[in-house]
């Protein structure tokens, strides 16, 4: 697919270069190249190059702000040549005034002006770091400002959508699967129903995310046990989970086309035995969680009633923001790594929840778009039902923004990440961005899966990068 305009290409990688300064800037890296190379603009008198491996990264970094800087000017010119909205033009000039600022601050810390009691009180890294989450999200709003002006449909608006799944009348174009009815067959499928009551595609991105944390966390609680006991009885809480879910929802279940094959949706599994495996499930996580520490297990006990009664009940079928709320039910297996291998609840453990709630919008959001009539059909005021598709584009792009920075973010405060983290990170993110931007100019199901596969591979392999970069530095 080619985009029609050269604008949003331009915008995109930018805001793709303006977040690689951020986050190599946010990474351990930078600091020991930062002392290895202490003129500007290069190294030595200020005019030399440098004479170690850290150097050069230092003088790298500041190659790449220059090469953005210029981006970020011709992308400003662009708006004005485009006679882009104003308040695109209004993004791009905010992030160019910022630009010599942060440069200045960069140039402070080479030459060593920071010794001066007066700067020394201040606290450098964070403004620098703030600064960069400035111009990225200037040009990240120009960016989602052109999208939405450049692809929205003025047709696009919400229908008189009245949200709650009581009631519903079934819908007879959407027919019901055949479920084998010889013996061994049926025991086959039988088998394989139990087992995707569980939700297992959900199980290896969760488990992952409590890998990390406790990855992340490291110490002498990052022992075999509390790892296996930990990733065992997660997977085991998500199927409970899952089951509850498929128990609590067996009616709607049947009026969907993507769900109406599921196991209590076609009778295969009669609901008190669905009950009972559920509730077996559990019982063996919470048990394998007790085992690790108490925080665990109550940890976990909130994320299987969050999920089950929360989302489910309350959320899902009645409020428009049940994705972004319902992010909470992924954030929590980060808080209960974290805490299986330190018993608290710390800064680690939170920034990575807070990566992961963030997340699950700008990912979820392009399956509600692939399947908005179907969730219409069954009650659900999903974003693209309630507010149209042009503003769930729109809050995808916020999203995945907020989600770059707070995954800058990490980087900064969590000592273990490094050059593998932010190489993943921006070039998964790039991946991801660029995946959003066809969807604006497409805005078919196909572009949407498209999109949903690029999260699912950002968050997959950022978490891969964690726990590598952080099991290098145990």
């Amino acid at each position: 697919m080619t985009i029609p305009d050269r604008f949003p290409a331009v915008l995109g990688a930018t805001a793709m270069g303006a977040y690689l300064l951020l986050v190599v800037g946010a990474t351990t890296s930078l600091a020991d190249a930062a002392a290895a190379c202490t003129g500007w603009p290069a190294c030595g008198n200020g005019y030399a190059l440098p004479t170690a491996r850290a150097g050069w990264v230092a003088l790298g970094h500041r190659l790449l702000a220059a090469v953005v800087g210029a981006s970020i000017a011709a992308s400003a010119l662009l708006a004005w040549r485009e006679n882009a909205a104003r308040r695109v033009r209004a993004a791009l000039a905010f992030a160019l005034l910022l630009y010599p600022v942060q440069i200045g601050l960069g140039a402070l810390v080479a030459l060593g002006g920071t010794s001066t009691p007066v700067i020394a009180s201040v606290p450098l890294p964070a403004v620098h770091l703030g600064i960069g989450v400035a111009i990225f999200g200037g040009v990240l709003a120009a960016l989602a400002w052109w999208l939405e002006a450049a692809t929205g449909d003025d047709d696009d608006v919400p229908i008189d959508f009245e949200p709650g799944t009581d009631d519903l009348p079934p819908v007879e174009e959407t027919p019901s699967p055949t479920v084998p009815t010889a013996t061994i067959p049926r025991l086959k499928a039988t088998a394989a129903a139990y087992f995707r009551l569980m939700k297992p595609r959900l199980m290896w991105l969760l488990c992952l995310v409590a890998a990390a944390a406790m990855a992340l966390a490291g110490g002498a609680g990052f022992t075999p046990y509390t790892v296996a006991a930990t990733l065992v009885g997660g997977a085991l809480a998500i199927g409970a989970s899952g089951t509850f879910n498929h128990v609590l929802e067996r009616d709607v279940d049947k009026r969907m086309q993507r769900t109406n094959d599921r196991p209590l949706a076609t009778d295969l599994v009669p609901v008190p035995h669905a009950l009972a495996f559920g509730g077996l499930l559990a019982a063996v996580s919470l048990g394998l969680f007790w085992s690790v520490n108490a925080l665990t297990a109550f940890l976990g006990l909130v994320a299987i009633l969050f999920y089950s009664v929360v989302y489910t009940l309350i959320l899902k079928p009645n409020t428009v923001q049940n994705t972004v709320l319902g992010g909470a039910a992924g954030a929590l297996p980060a808080l209960i790594g974290w805490a299986a291998v330190t018993g608290t609840i710390g800064g680690g453990g939170l920034l990575l929840a807070t990566v992961i709630f963030l997340w699950t919008p700008a990912h979820f959001y392009n399956l509600a778009l692939a399947y908005r009539d179907d969730y219409e059909r069954g009650g659900f005021p999903m974003m693209p039902v309630v507010h149209g598709e042009t503003a769930t584009r729109r809050h995808i792009v916020w999203y995945l923004g907020a989600t770059l920075v707070a995954a800058a973010v990490l980087a900064l405060v969590a000592e273990p990440l490094g050059g593998l983290y932010a190489a993943v990170g921006v070039a998964l993110g790039g991946v991801f961005l660029w995946a959003v931007i066809r969807l604006h100019y497409e805005r078919t199901e196909a572009a949407a899966f498209r999109a949903f596969h690029a999260s699912n591979a950002y968050l997959g392999l950022l978490l891969f990068a964690v726990v590598l970069d952080a099991l290098v530095v145990v």
